[in-house]
């Protein structure tokens, strides 16, 4: 599991981008880079996070699946992007 927190927008967030596409790709999610930024996106809307708000985003590594959560401001949401067999 790997945790850490920025906020929804700035350039810690594009670092925050840039670190979850390798941590997908180092678990196997090769060409889903963009798929995890769109991913990163969506769940940043789903817990209503914008500007200097602090999101916290968990990956964990699920047999053949990466599950990404976000909380901000006492909301949650998840998604799931398929690893290769």
């Amino acid at each position: 599991m790997l945790r850490f927190f920025v906020p929804a927008s700035g350039e810690l967030r594009a670092v925050a981008t840039d670190l979850a596409v390798k941590v997908a790709q180092q678990l196997g999610a090769n060409g889903h880079g963009r798929g995890v930024v769109e991913t990163l996106d969506d769940l940043t809307r789903r817990v209503g996070a914008s500007g200097d708000d602090e999101v916290a985003f968990e990956f964990h590594k699920l047999d053949r699946e990466l599950k990404i959560e976000a909380r901000s401001k006492g909301r949650e949401s998840e998604a799931r992007i398929p690893l290769p067999a």
